[in-house]
């Protein structure tokens, strides 16, 4: 038994990774949703949808994973009895209401014309004010928990999710018997058991549902203030037991085995969110590197020997990450699909010729400046009613010149973050850079050196996340004695590539960075207004 699964379950698609111990690249397959992101009408009713939802259907994360499971074996020419372990990394806070025996309420047919029976998509932006009074109650009472995430939790996090829908639907929030992470409800499918046995990732719970392995969640006394309703949420819906990841949740079911291709009982780690899989993934067994998870958003995370409040860090979570350390969390609301956005605003026919018309320009995009804030801003910020500007037009520019000023702004909100971390004592001494982009977008990752100043390591491995969750599942197998053996094995950091600064940009890009923060702070002012 020398393989491991990883399962990275993305937006769009799941993608199946098998690599043997020591990483190398076996078999892969990716396998979209048949319903992908549900944001414009609900399945079956056809339904509208509000312009902040974004759902997804349940059903899809078990067709594609299976699907892209057996297509990975096949192109391995393996056999179940070669896979020791099996590891999830998943979208987060993306969350469902389900019944006691794990059935989403979605699949009821009572449920399924209801909007608030479907989990929520990491990107639902529906409890905009649940939100702003959770953290308006959580400062008014001096909650400590509040300061491990800034001062502040997000937008998209679990329980603004969960009070938005006993506001909105009060009939779908008595029904539902466990509220859950869905990277901890698939996990869940896979090994079985009743609703106290479900697997709950003290990843997904610390960074985005406010709790703590030494306080637990937020007190009764909190959730009762929030809402009478909810005095006692945690012990009524929501069961279950917390496992880090790379812990062994339990065993694949006999059902799911067939299902899958696999052999029953192969063990099964506890999910992890899917950015935070990319530091396994990218080799950072090390403390003081900060790993970019660079895709449709990013996430930037740190393992940090040190625990320092640092106002508008998305979460610090000890073991949140890797055992043994302080794992901060940061991150970026539109990056891949603002740039997307911008290809699809400008008319171009793909990226190629747009990103080289770019990469002629010289810094500073010749005066186009903007900011990146076109979903919201997570770090340092954390308001995802901030919006995103361009400004310094004239009929001289050109298409490559705005699209280069949203690279220069995505990179100039990178260096903010490190700022911040720095100015927060927390040491920052490696840039380690993995997903999507750093492979497809050469330009960016150059601009993002050159703004930093610092040299970027591109690891070889392109399924970084992917990879991440594999070696968490050798881990849960017990292949190797901890964390650190398991990256060290399976995430060698032989053929990286690095993208070092440019010495002739290095005054004009940090003129760039000035600028970008005196328009962000016009920004606040201007938003601080409306």
């Amino acid at each position: 038994m020398d393989l491991s699964v990883g399962l990275d379950f993305g937006t769009e698609s799941v993608r199946a990774l098998l690599v043997d111990l020591h990483g190398r690249e076996r078999g892969v397959a990716v396998v979209k949703y048949q319903h992908g992101q549900i944001t414009e009408t609900l399945p079956g009713t056809g339904e509208k949808l509000p312009p902040d939802f974004a759902l997804q259907h349940p059903q899809d994360w078990l067709d594609a994973a299976a699907k892209a499971v057996r297509s990975a074996l096949r192109l391995a020419k393996a056999v179940p009895a070669d896979v020791a372990g099996i590891g999830v990394d998943f979208t987060s806070c993306t969350m469902l209401p389900a019944l006691a025996d794990g059935t989403p309420l979605c699949l009821t047919e009572k449920w399924r014309g209801e909007k608030f029976a479907w989990p929520k998509l990491w990107k639902h932006h529906g409890a905009k004010s649940q939100t702003d009074r959770i953290n308006a109650l959580a400062r008014e009472r001096g909650e400590p928990w509040l300061a491990r995430y800034g001062g502040i939790i997000g937008l998209e996090w679990f329980f603004p999710k969960m009070l938005e829908t006993l506001e909105r639907a009060p009939r779908v929030y008595a029904a539902t018997d466990v509220w859950l992470e869905a990277g901890d409800w698939f996990v869940w499918q896979l090994i079985g058991g009743g609703a106290g046995e479900v697997p709950r990732s003290t990843c997904q719970a610390g960074y985005k549902g406010m709790w703590s392995r030494e306080d637990g969640f937020p007190s009764r006394e909190f959730f009762r203030a929030l809402h009478p309703r909810m005095e006692n949420v945690v012990a009524e819906k929501m069961p279950g037991r917390f496992l880090a990841p790379g812990e062994c949740a339990g065993g694949l079911t006999a059902a799911m085995a067939k299902r899958f291709g696999l052999r029953a009982g192969t063990p099964v780690s506890a999910a992890i969110i899917d950015a935070h899989a990319g530091v396994p993934g990218a080799g950072a067994a090390e403390p003081d590197t900060l790993v970019m998870v660079m895709g449709t958003s990013s996430c930037h995370m740190l393992n940090s020997a040190v625990e320092k409040s640092v106002p508008g860090v998305a979460g610090i979570v000890r073991d949140g990450i890797l055992p043994g350390f302080f794992g901060y969390e940061t991150g970026q609301a539109a990056v891949g699909d603002a740039f997307e956005w911008t290809r699809r605003l400008l008319g171009a026919p793909d990226f190629s010729r747009l990103s080289a018309q770019a990469a002629s320009i010289p810094p500073g995009a010749d005066g186009v400046r903007c900011v990146d804030w076109f979903n919201g801003c997570r770090t340092p910020l954390m308001d995802g009613s901030l919006t995103g500007t361009f400004t310094g037009l004239t009929l001289n520019h050109t298409p490559a010149h705005v699209f280069r000023s949203v690279l220069e702004a995505s990179a100039c909100g990178l260096r903010w973050i490190v700022d911040t971390l720095r100015e927060g004592g927390v040491p920052v001494r490696r840039f380690v850079a993995t997903g999507g982009l750093p492979h497809h977008s050469p330009l960016f990752l150059q601009i993002c050196a050159d703004i930093l100043g610092e040299r970027i390591i591109i690891p070889a491995a392109r399924q970084g996340p992917a990879l991440g969750a594999a070696i968490l599942g050798a881990l849960a197998a017990g292949c190797f004695p901890d964390a650190r053996a398991a990256i060290r094995a399976m995430a060698p950091s032989g053929k990286a590539r690095v993208i070092s600064p440019t010495r002739a940009a290095a005054k004009a890009s940090a003129q760039v960075y000035a600028g970008y923060r005196r328009l962000a702070a016009q920004c606040m002012r201007i938003g601080d207004k409306q």
